[in-house]
């Protein structure tokens, strides 16, 4: 019985996930495992042997064709397949199917909303929206969203867009700051001057000051290095709480 000659420069893979890239005019292959790769690509997966199915690079992987050596010196300047590997999965394209997509791409819709509805309230009101209106509003808007940012990412972007069609802002953050020594006023004179910056509370004895105010969260990272960097020492920041807005009755 005859038996079946495979090409040395051919491998056979089934049930992959292909990364795809193009480079010095050639396009280049890699065969992964698809949940690893896009754990990979969030920096969740770090072994890379979790990843591949094969340290190789294809030209193409449904034919089993592997590029040569040559290939690779040429658009990559090197034939370190491992590293091509790793350049492919980082910055190349993962090809899915039309139906795997439109499922990504809803799944990321609904964590965008679901992450600016939990980092959002209507300023009004005091109350936070819910996700079904968020979503409502993004699709008002004709948000489209981009399968290579994060659902974080997104966020603070459709958070400004949907400042132009309803009430919404961040929900602030509460702090506390003590701060000692003669140039205690300028310290918090600095701080009350910043934009949407609220005082709730102010305690002074001597020349120690205690002052608890609300604050957008984009700014928090402005008055912590602040704090550390100009006092010296002599003033310490505080989170009481993240955000602040009325759930029912409560005020939280």
């Amino acid at each position: 019985m005859s038996k079946i000659f495979t090409p040395t420069n051919q491998i056979r893979l089934t049930n992959v996930a292909v990364v795809r890239m193009k480079k010095g005019g050639k396009r280049f292959e890699i065969a992964c495992y698809k949940n690893k790769a896009i754990s990979w690509r969030n920096n969740i997966e770090k072994d890379i042997d979790e990843v591949l199915q094969t340290h190789t690079v294809f030209l193409n992987v449904s034919k089993g064709q592997v590029a040569k050596k040559e290939d690779l010196l040429s658009a990559f300047g090197m034939d370190n397949a491992t590293e091509i590997c790793k350049l492919i999965l980082q910055k190349g394209e993962l090809q899915v199917s039309d139906k795997e997509r439109h499922n990504q791409l809803d799944a990321l819709f609904k964590d965008i909303a679901t992450t600016v509805a939990d980092k959002c309230l209507n300023p009004e009101l005091k109350r936070p929206y819910p996700v079904t209106m968020i979503e409502k509003a993004m699709k008002d808007i004709h948000y489209s969203v981009k399968p290579n940012q994060s659902a974080k990412q997104q966020a603070l972007t459709v958070i400004k867009m949907l400042k132009e069609t309803i009430p919404i802002e961040r929900a602030q953050m509460r702090l506390r700051v003590i701060l000692k020594g003669k140039d205690t006023k300028k310290w918090k004179d600095k701080i009350i001057k910043m934009e949407k910056v609220e005082v709730e509370n102010e305690d002074r004895t001597g020349d120690e000051l205690c002052m608890i105010f609300l604050v957008d969260p984009g700014l928090y990272k402005i008055i912590d290095e602040m704090i550390r960097n100009e006092t010296k020492g002599a003033g310490v920041l505080e989170i009481l709480s993240y955000k602040e807005m009325v759930l029912g009755d409560e005020y939280l």
